[in-house]
């Protein structure tokens, strides 16, 4: 089983590169997996899976921290993202969000597809989340996207991947570990190194036992 793994940025598989002593290039391809760095955003994202992604893959591991909108999430959980969902894609009609199904111009929300049973796996709790290009830092933003849509964790990227790989129909997995709840933007509430290493031990677990 040959394994593309996506992240968005290195420092977030750093701990990866580290412990399978990986060149510093967000490129790299080895005999189990490759991995592939796109860059921040969904449209980094979709350019690069469009020169990467393949058939020659048997899974697509979408890796990254994420924040929480669940406070009783602790900090470094690492979580199993089974839905994801395009969050801005539609049009704004004076205080009401019409959703691009909505709209007749296709759908916003994901899913996840595979067999796996690892052992890994199983523990994760499994939630939903949504892309967003501009993460919520404002009380107003965070209430009205918890009632349209009441998600559990928001990334940058993550719909996205789903996307491409529900187009070449390719089995997909996304895993994500909470770095920071989702509130009035506050960086020294913030657990990133803590959520990239329980991130990295997974998936160095999840490729070492899978």
């Amino acid at each position: 089983m040959k394994i593309l793994i996506v992240s968005a940025t290195r420092a977030e598989a750093t701990l990866l590169y580290t412990h399978f002593k990986l060149p510093d290039h967000d490129f790299v391809q080895t005999t189990e997996f490759d991995i592939v760095i796109t860059g921040v955003g969904m449209t980094a994202t979709a350019f690069a899976l469009g020169q990467r992604l393949s058939p020659k893959y048997s899974l697509v591991l979408n890796m990254g921290i994420a924040g929480s909108f669940d406070p009783a999430i602790p900090l470094g959980t690492v979580l199993n993202i089974t839905e994801d969902e395009f969050a801005e894609l539609g049009a704004d009609d004076g205080d009401r969000f019409i959703g691009i199904e909505a709209l007749g111009f296709g759908k916003s929300r994901f899913s996840t597809r595979h067999h796996l049973l690892s052992d890994v796996l199983t523990p994760l709790k499994k939630v939903r989340g949504i892309t967003v290009n501009r993460v919520h830092g404002s009380e107003a933003g965070i209430a009205e996207v918890v009632r349209r849509l009441d998600p559990i964790t928001e990334s940058m990227e993550g719909a996205a991947v789903l996307y491409g790989c529900e187009q070449m129909g390719i089995p997909c997995l996304q895993v994500r570990s909470i770095s920071n709840y989702v509130e009035p933007r506050n960086k020294e509430n913030w657990k990133i190194g803590l959520a990239v290493k329980n991130l990295n031990d997974w998936v160095v677990s999840f490729l070492t036992n899978a």
